[in-house]
């Protein structure tokens, strides 16, 4: 029996300068979970940082254009059962980051998938289950602009 895995990691939907969605279209490598479903840009908190400092840091290394603290806002926290590993247990953190200007950035990781807000419904069975739960977290309390 494997023994119970425990991730920490910060995510943010990241929200250009015309409203739009800026999702990571994961890449399609064997040993990445979930390759090729759509996610959040973000990453594993590495030693003693804050999950703030992780999501600013994933973010620039992800679409190589670096967004301050200051402008994140704080979405939701996930603490318990992890939905992505079995038998894990996850601690997350998302935030928000608007009017990210799409020209300025080269992603890195995977591919950019820009959405609009009505276009996401027809895109969700492709969502991990972080994305599900952020974009649940987003649609109940903030706007899209």
């Amino acid at each position: 029996m494997a023994s119970p895995r425990h991730r920490e990691i910060a995510c943010a939907i990241l929200i250009d300068t015309l409203g739009r969605l800026l999702l990571q279209q994961r890449d399609d490598i064997p040993g990445i979970m979930f390759p090729g479903w759509i996610g959040l840009f973000g990453g594993h908190r590495e030693g003693t940082e804050t999950f703030l400092e992780c999501v600013v840091r994933e973010i620039h290394e992800e679409i190589s254009y670096y967004v301050p603290p200051e402008r994140f806002e704080f979405l939701a926290r996930h603490d318990g059962v992890d939905p992505e590993v079995e038998i894990g247990t996850v601690r997350s953190e998302f935030y928000v980051a608007r009017d990210i200007p799409v020209d300025d950035l080269i992603v890195t990781e995977g591919a950019l998938i820009i959405a609009k807000p009505r276009e996401l419904v027809a895109i969700e069975s492709r969502f991990t289950p972080t994305l599900s739960f952020a974009v649940s977290a987003f649609l109940k309390g903030h706007s899209l602009r």
